[in-house]
């Protein structure tokens, strides 16, 4: 993707290198669909039960040990999250100035011709684009939805209308995802992109209402359909940027096999060996794909009606 000497857009919030505030981040499967966003498995802390005696004993060992470490618990409790792990290092601290500069720059850029389609696209339809805010956070930030952490990867929040990342999650998901390419980075920033494009015609707040009066087993089955139209607008944002020329070969084969590698069934074989259907609330890898490319091929909101037809 030839993104470099291209418009970068105004609507960026930096808050990396801010200490996070205290509440709780939505961890595993903690990640609301009101948010959106492509969740990655990950562990998450459970609350200790009990107290007294134990608990000041446990913290205390595990005090030692983290000093033994080379770990400076103080700062820990300070605010200084070590973010996602990858590898089983920080995956903050393997990101040098540089590239931080560079991603930087590469998601205002994306950003920047998401808004150029978007308005666009409205505009065909006689409405008008609200452009949202891009929040860059490191290891945990605090949104009008709540208290999130990098390991929830990407979301969006139509409380106040920001997509946030850590941009971390990109060399996470080229690494432990092998799904690596600035055009796989592109389609997931595009993808929250379209939750946001959901949120200003009314999908987002119509899902929200009815869901309380849902099951869980439903409430999946609804968020697959909001999930996959969002990899369509984020395949439509594909078929305009493919127009002006930039994208290069193999560009489309890489936002396939991102689609393909953050599928439910993907994840839940590659992190537990085996799937739970109804468990699934994103799709299968194959049904990411196939609406990515619906959005690509046509460039059509028309087409991505996944609540009309079979997914």
């Amino acid at each position: 993707m030839e993104w470099k000497g291209r418009r970068q857009s105004d609507n960026i919030e930096d808050r990396r290198g801010r200490a996070p505030r205290s509440g709780n981040p939505f961890g595993r499967g903690g990640n609301p669909f009101g948010r959106g966003g492509i969740k990655l498995p990950g562990g998450g802390m459970r609350r200790a039960s009990g107290g007294g005696i134990k608990t000041i004993i446990i913290l205390a060992v595990v005090f030692f040990v983290l000093k033994f470490m080379g770990i400076d618990p103080l700062q820990i409790l300070a605010g200084g999250n070590p973010g996602a792990s990858v590898g089983g290092q920080s995956s903050t601290q393997q990101v040098s100035p540089a590239r931080q500069d560079e991603m930087t720059q590469f998601v205002a850029t994306v950003l920047a011709e998401t808004e150029d389609v978007w308005n666009g696209v409205m505009k065909s339809q006689g409405e008008s684009y609200r452009e949202p805010t891009l929040v860059l956070f490191s290891g945990s930030v605090q949104s009008a939805c709540g208290n999130a952490s990098a390991a929830s990867g990407p979301f969006y929040c139509p409380g106040d209308e920001k997509v946030y990342i850590d941009l971390t999650f990109y060399d996470e998901l080229a690494q432990r995802f092998k799904a690596s390419g600035d055009f796989a980075q592109a389609y997931v920033l595009a993808h929250e992109v379209g939750h946001h494009v959901q949120n200003l015609i009314g999908v987002l707040p119509k899902f929200n209402q009815m869901r309380q009066s849902m099951s869980q087993t439903e409430q999946n089955r609804m968020s697959i359909r909001v999930e996959l139209q969002a990899d369509c607008f984020a395949g439509i944002w594909g078929h305009y940027t493919a127009q002006k020329g930039i994208l290069e070969r193999g560009d489309l084969e890489e936002a396939l096999n991102a689609a393909q590698q953050i599928g439910d069934d993907t994840l839940q074989r590659r992190t537990q060996g085996y799937v739970v259907p109804e468990s699934f609330n994103h799709g299968t890898s194959a049904q990411r794909k196939e609406w990515f490319a619906r959005g690509f091929e046509s460039g059509r909101l028309e087409a991505c009606d996944t609540f009309n037809n079979p997914v």
